[in-house]
């Protein structure tokens, strides 16, 4: 990476975290020269490159000073500590990048935009994914990718499509991702739950169910699972890829955060999967934004030309714009510098909550219990003593200005429901977790009392 780009970069990690606040002057050219270790020419183009982003302005003969934006009040934080938005936090979507992007889309591919697409998906932006698939340990031919109009939209194919083995059941997590449970039940499907906590799952279990329980596909979220904010060990995902094989079952895996990943040795389902077992699935919707509405199936060549025949049947083609968008996002080098910003600060918030709830566990005396990870991630959850309601702790964080969500919508009904609670700093700077979590700490020992 160049150096004024990396300055700027930290620089811009200084402003977003609050190190520079809105409204304030940064150090001089010769300061920040001396503090990091730079040139000033090298200081001076870093500075440049943040005007550029909108992140900073210069005043003649004073300086440089940060950008105060208006969508917090004038610098104030907002009311509420959120804990229970999934979404990036909107502060940190690449706007302007990606405005960029999309006018260059239009002048690329302004003959095309008037054209329906190839149900397949934007044949240079599918040599890109192939490129990018292969930095997460995802090795796939260019005729396995199919690009859709999110994962959501894979899901409902894979779901409505025909497999090889002939099976009906699809085997889902418990709790799970809630707008899939949502659409399997708006559909009237057969479903069969497996629970999961922090630890995995009962592979025991998983087996009688892939042997007796007709099961077409388990669906899965491997690493930073939603909404429990755990992983499965290496070992595990080699069992699961094994057991999928011997009793004729597909594995279909959500790797939405695959880009938000810490843990440079954790690699995806599909890495094991020697068996054409795996069908890969990957969304945009956490490390960019989730408007973009762009999802990546890596499928086996026995449901290739039939997953594109159905999907051409509910949506002709997915937006050639935000395909063309994307396309040079990535290749400007765009993607690269945002994914590691974003990396960054996530983790930084990440280890910021594992600290404070590691921290109010050991003061807990059993009114919840954390399961801490050694790569923590921006969302985990709670186990909560069985005397204490959730209800009755969502109600008293509102008054204290903290946002909880319940669990209930992550579970296929007629399943027992855990005492949990979902927490996700994705929301929340990084200066205030610890002002959340001790509060909500002091409510479950309230609640107790």
């Amino acid at each position: 990476m160049l150096k004024y780009i990396h300055l700027s970069d930290e620089l811009e990690s200084g402003i977003r975290n609050g190190t520079f606040r809105q409204g304030s002057k940064l150090p001089s050219i010769q300061t920040l020269a001396k503090q990091y270790g730079y040139s000033k020419s090298t200081v001076l183009a870093a500075l440049n490159e943040l005007m550029r982003r909108h992140m900073i302005y210069s005043v003649s003969r004073s300086g440089y000073y940060v950008v105060q934006k208006s969508s917090r009040g004038e610098g104030k934080e907002p009311a509420m500590i959120d804990f229970a938005t999934s979404a990036p936090d909107p502060e940190l979507f690449p706007y302007l990048d990606f405005q960029h992007c999309i006018n260059k889309a239009i002048d690329m591919y302004k003959n095309d935009l008037f054209l329906y697409g190839t149900p397949q998906g934007l044949p240079s932006l599918i040599k890109v994914m192939r490129q990018q698939l292969a930095e997460s340990q995802v090795f796939a031919l260019e005729r396995s990718i199919v690009i859709t109009s999110g994962v959501q939209l894979a899901l409902a194919v894979l779901t409505l499509l025909p497999f090889p083995n002939g099976k009906q059941t699809i085997l889902i997590e418990q709790p799970g991702y809630h707008l899939y449970i949502d659409h399997l039940r708006t559909h009237r499907l057969p479903v069969q739950g497996i629970y999961r906590t922090a630890q995995g799952i009962d592979m025991h279990r998983l087996e009688e169910l892939f042997k007796t329980g007709d099961i077409k596909f388990f669906y899965t979220i491997p690493r930073l699972h939603s909404p429990l904010g755990a992983s499965y060990t290496p070992q595990q995902k080699k069992e699961i890829v094994a057991l999928a094989h011997k009793y004729d079952v597909y594995v279909v895996e959500d790797d939405y955060m695959a880009d938000l990943e810490q843990d440079g040795k954790s690699d995806p389902l599909f890495a094991y999967d020697t068996y054409s077992r795996v069908i890969y699935l990957k969304s945009f919707s956490k490390i960019i934004f989730p408007g973009l509405r762009i999802g990546i199936v890596v499928l086996p060549d026995p449901l290739n030309e039939r997953f594109i025949r159905y999907k051409r049947s509910i949506d002709i083609d997915s937006s050639m714009l935000s395909q063309g968008a994307l396309e040079i996002y990535i290749q400007s080098g765009m993607f690269a510098r945002h994914k590691e910003q974003m990396r960054s600060l996530y983790f930084s918030r990440a280890k910021r909550l594992d600290a404070a709830l590691r921290r109010e566990s050991e003061r807990s005396e059993g009114i919840f219990h954390y399961d801490p990870s050694k790569y923590p991630g921006i969302h985990t959850h709670l186990v909560l003593g069985e005397h204490l309601s959730v209800p009755q702790i969502i109600k008293q964080s509102k008054k204290r200005s903290i946002l909880l969500e319940p669990m209930d919508k992550h579970y296929w009904p007629g399943y027992l429901q855990r005492n949990l609670i979902k927490l996700n700093a994705s929301h929340v700077s990084e200066g205030r977790i610890d002002t959340g979590i001790a509060q909500l700490a002091d409510i479950l020992r309230s609640l107790k009392a």
